[in-house]
């Protein structure tokens, strides 16, 4: 029996994946740089985020309000207090009344699944310290010794991963007022007893208890990576955590090369041949942009243009606080049109697109929130195949009739126009078409007509186009160039 071309390419494709699942890191950023960002992350394209802590008790100002009260002494909050609490109140005593009573994980995780989010983020502990788990580096303040008396961060976990979404934990390494971060502080981070002692055993707790798909570190900024241990950390994590690769099975590959059988023992799936926990880029003082895995950059960070390595925008339904705001108005939230306007731009220049949504300290996703979330989630059901799964093609914008961004797979464009042009014609003057193009509206199976212009690109009659509050629309061009 001769072997064919397809078989052999198909054992040594296997091969490659096999090898790589062999590579090891060592704790320097040369080597932890040069992983690669796992797969699912660049497909998934939309996330949430999601802020809450001790913080959405006082629900004022954002989740910096205890920074703001006592160690900036801001007095907007200072007054705030002074107003509605009693002389000695302290930040520690708003956490008996976190209670989250009304939370249910279900209903939460229903909500994200509704919004079209392919993972979402929890932040596990905020600047604050406090954990929304049992941390046993965080006696009597965390949520389950204190608070709601539940694990927040399991319960929402099983839900999110009981809808087939990829669960992520935002940590913060440092603490405002740690007594024992505030001294290696003082020492000018020459002692390292609060990483030794507190931030890196919950960082190890974490991994090993809930195993998430994406840490997204934070607070690091105050001191370098090798205060952190940030590099030692990522090399346990790549090489040796739970979380290296997805469940691991043997598969069986049986080739017959002439009469000779090769029997090839995989010790992952065809979904697991590749690593699956993904980080972010703050590390330490000077990382972001730069090392970690894909990039955060600073907060609500778009570039200017395509960048060469994966990033992701953390972008806030209130424009205001990442954490629920009992005082928030209307106008300061984002609108669906400019939260869909911002997903796409993202995508078109290859990021993650990461939406925070604050709940409230009793458990629940306030209702405009819900409003916004499942209303970009219905845009998805029509325009998600421009989004999911997409690459930036060759151009990423335009201005044609309207401005235009652009996404690709393989030989199909999208171009995403975020304004009603109020006219049938419309000109797309970049992609090149060809006697197999094709154009349809997406939502809408009926080909388009459309005519080729002079020199490249064409001008496509448009159907009247169906009414969406999202305002924006794609065409979907099969064969272009």
């Amino acid at each position: 029996m001769q072997v064919t071309r397809g078989q052999i390419s198909l054992f040594l494709c296997l091969l490659s994946c096999a090898s790589s699942l062999g590579t090891r890191y060592t704790p320097d950023w040369a080597s932890l740089d040069a992983r690669p960002i796992p797969e699912w992350y660049d497909e998934v394209k939309f996330g949430i985020f999601v802020h809450w802590g001790v913080f959405s008790v006082p629900a004022f100002g954002s989740e910096w309000f205890w920074w703001y009260w006592k160690g900036a002494q801001n007095p907007n909050y200072i007054q705030f207090m002074t107003k509605n609490y009693p002389p000695g109140f302290s930040y520690t005593d708003f956490a008996p009344e976190f209670h989250a009573q009304f939370f249910d994980p279900d209903e939460m995780a229903d909500i994200f699944e509704a919004s079209g989010a392919k993972y979402v983020v929890l932040t596990n502990k905020h600047h604050e310290g406090f954990t929304n788990w049992g941390s046993p580096y965080s006696w009597n303040w965390n949520s389950v010794d204190n608070g709601p008396h539940r694990d927040l961060v399991a319960d929402l976990g099983a839900a999110i991963r009981k809808r087939s979404l990829h669960y992520g934990l935002y940590h913060s390494l440092y603490e405002w007022f740690n007594p024992i971060y505030l001294s290696d502080k003082q020492s000018g981070f020459k002692t390292q007893e609060f990483v030794e002692k507190k931030a890196m055993p919950e960082l190890y707790d974490l991994v090993n208890r809930y195993k998430p798909d994406l840490i997204w570190s934070d607070g690091d900024w105050e001191a370098p990576d090798t205060y952190w241990n940030s590099t030692g950390f990522l090399a346990w994590l790549y090489n040796d955590s739970p979380v290296k690769v997805r469940s691991l099975h043997h598969v069986v590959l049986i080739l017959k090369l002439s009469q000779i059988v090769i029997q090839i023992i995989m010790h992952a799936s065809f979904h697991s041949l590749q690593d699956v926990v993904v980080t972010n880029d703050r590390w330490g003082l000077g990382c972001y942009c730069k090392h970690g895995g894909y990039y955060n950059c600073a907060d609500k960070y778009t570039p200017g243009e395509l960048p060469d390595h994966k990033w992701e925008k953390c972008q806030s339904v209130d424009t205001i606080s990442w954490g629920y705001r009992r005082s928030m108005k209307l106008s300061e939230l984002m609108d669906l049109p400019s939260i869909i306007k911002d997903m796409v731009k993202v995508v078109a220049l290859g990021g993650n697109y990461l939406l925070n949504v604050g709940p409230t300290s009793d458990g629940m996703i306030a209702p405009v929130f819900e409003e916004r979330l499942r209303g970009i989630g219905a845009w998805l059901k029509v325009n998600g195949e421009a989004i999911y799964a997409t690459k930036p093609w060759r151009v990423q914008a335009e201005n044609a009739t309207v401005p235009v961004w652009y996404t690709s797979k393989s030989s199909t464009v999208y171009a995403i126009f975020t304004s009603n042009p109020m006219q049938n014609s419309f000109k797309l003057l970049t992609p090149k078409t060809s006697y197999n193009t094709v154009v349809t509206l997406l939502g809408n199976p009926e080909p388009l007509k459309w005519a080729p212009l002079q020199t490249s690109g064409l001008i496509v009659l448009l159907p009247d186009l169906p009414f969406t509050p999202a305002d924006a629309w794609t065409l979907k061009l099969d064969e272009v160039a």
